[in-house]
């Protein structure tokens, strides 16, 4: 069984565990996620399943998109409702002032990486340290907030945003760092991912659902590894080249049609039979990932 199944992560579970349960799903003993979600968050999570997995590195890193909710006036150690309280601060802010501090965070501006996440620090994970009581310089680093609305005002001191970004933003600082710009504290209270990698919350089944399917109607969700790879451009080679592209050979670029830039492209052999990703250079089609024999 191979290919990508988008799920729609509950809460409560970590992006790892909901992988070990695909791996019981279809009767697989490799999975692998895409992106990591917190246990708290929900939302698209993409699992790459059996000799997907080897694909994994070449999943396009496309933009995410989320749903985030955060209350004024408290700040814990994870930046989120799941935390330890560190502190608390009173809150003079209006909804009109909260919706005004959002232009602050919108287009490419720096960002501190919270110490509860997976980046590593000499080697060591940044949340490792965190929960010793260790907290350690971080450098910032620069995302991109394509979009950011205020999208409703819950309860007293309590909000709602809608928030387009690129890789590598961490909402909890995002709204750790907008309760500071306010003059007090936010803590994030809920997370939902909308989109990831090329992939939306429409495509996305839900884990007991899937869990609850025949097996062959659960093998129906899952994606093909060319489709889920489907934002590279593609390239047809004729039968001798497929086999030598399958034996790891690299193609001649002057005996190929439609290659005019460098970079990856699918390859499919003239029967439409997906053969793997090449890259491109400047005379040769390299083999990056082939497709084996029983995927």
């Amino acid at each position: 069984m191979t290919g990508f199944c988008i799920i729609d992560k509950p809460e409560g579970l970590s992006s790892f565990q909901v992988s070990r349960a695909l791996r019981r799903i279809f009767n697989e003993k490799k999975t692998g996620h895409i992106g990591t979600l917190d246990p708290m968050a929900t939302g698209v999570l993409p699992v790459a399943v059996g000799g997907a997995t080897r694909f994994i590195p070449y999943i396009p890193d496309e933009d995410k998109e989320y749903i985030a909710r955060f209350r004024l006036g408290i700040r814990t150690d994870t930046l989120d409702i799941t935390g330890k309280v560190t502190d608390t601060s009173p809150v003079t802010a209006t909804a009109d002032e909260v919706e005004k501090i959002l232009e602050r965070f919108r287009g490419r501006i720096s960002q501190v990486p919270p110490m509860y996440s997976a980046l590593s620090k000499d080697g060591v994970k940044l949340y490792k340290l965190a929960r010793q009581g260790i907290e350690t310089e971080r450098e910032a680093r620069e995302i991109s907030v394509y979009s950011l609305e205020l999208t409703n005002v819950l309860d007293y001191n309590e909000y709602e945003i809608k928030v387009s970004c690129s890789k590598g933003t961490y909402i909890r600082s995002l709204i750790d760092d907008i309760g500071t710009a306010l003059g007090t504290h936010a803590v994030m209270t809920y997370l939902r991912r909308t989109a990831s990698n090329g992939f939306s919350i429409d495509e996305a089944v839900p884990l007991d659902a899937l869990s609850e399917m025949p097996f062959d109607a659960a093998a129906k969700t899952l994606i093909s590894i060319d489709a889920a790879m489907s934002s590279y451009p593609e390239i047809t080679v004729t039968e001798a080249q497929a086999k030598r592209f399958l034996n790891g050979g690299a193609l001649s670029i002057d005996r190929l049609k439609n290659i005019k830039t460098d970079g990856l492209f699918r390859v499919y052999s003239p029967d439409r039979r997906f053969l793997g990703l090449g890259e491109a250079g400047a005379e040769l089609l390299n083999p990056k990932r082939v497709i084996n024999a029983d995927e």
